[in-house]
């Protein structure tokens, strides 16, 4: 389980700054898929680098499985988050000279350590359907398949744990669908927590629950299961989440 307490992040920590977080307050229960959405400068990616381990808190802890991350030694909060949190970035943060393959395998060639058996890399590329173009240097691959190759690569560490900050704000409506229908396969075959930051209406309404952040806060949450997609409720959460 995920679980922030009076989080906050104030960046420059001069006196008056608004916080990018304010005392924000939220739980994600093990194995949900939380989406995250509200308007640029709401503090979205900002929360999901706390939860991560990326960025240090002004005030406040995260949990994970409740074990604070702030009270850990550098040591250990790098062994927590290496071991058992996965990150895709919205702009892929691949090594374009390198073959597919290889950008998969370039965390454990940088002292990535796995709790259980190592996982296969060829097994990886298969799940994410490019077993073919292994040895493809991922600049001659589609931008669908690139962030492809991105989720193969935050999941070498079999992590229980998968961030996505915007992971299909940079692909047009099909590779994004592809790429949403890859993670929610992957949630069900390896039991991920999955934590999501998106602008996209209709990636949020897969989810199983929508946090809506305003100025560092949660607004309002809302459970999905009892909503059935629709152009009403995608223009809603276009902008705000009905009360």
């Amino acid at each position: 389980m995920i679980e922030a307490r009076a989080l906050t992040k104030i960046y420059d920590g001069a006196p008056g700054s608004p916080p990018a977080v304010n005392a924000l307050n939220v739980k994600v229960p093990q194995g949900q898929f939380a989406a995250i959405m509200g308007p640029s400068g709401s503090g979205k990616s900002t929360l999901l680098y706390l939860i991560a381990g990326l960025a240090e808190a002004t005030a406040g802890e995260v949990l994970i499985d409740g074990v604070s991350i702030s009270s850990l030694a550098d040591t250990a909060r790098a062994r927590l988050r290496n071991t058992r949190i996965g990150f895709v970035f919205q702009r892929f943060n691949l090594l374009g000279f390198l073959s597919a393959r290889d950008n998969i395998e370039a965390p454990r060639l940088l002292g990535w350590k796995q709790r259980h058996a190592p996982r296969s890399v060829d097994d990886l590329l298969a799940a994410v359907g490019l077993e073919k173009k292994r040895l493809r240097r991922v600049n001659e691959l589609s931008s669908g398949e690139q962030q492809r190759v991105a989720i193969a690569r935050a999941l070498i560490n079999d992590p229980d744990i998968l961030l996505a900050d915007e992971p299909t704000g940079n692909l047009d409506s099909r590779n994004a669908g592809a790429v949403l229908d890859l993670i929610l396969r992957l949630r069900v075959d390896l039991g991920l927590t999955i934590v999501m930051v998106t602008h996209n209406p209709e990636v949020a309404l897969r989810a199983d629950r929508i946090i809506q952040m305003q100025d560092g806060c949660v607004e309002r949450e809302v459970m999905t299961d009892g909503i059935k997609p629709s152009p009403e409720w995608t223009q809603r959460l276009a902008g705000h989440l009905p009360r």
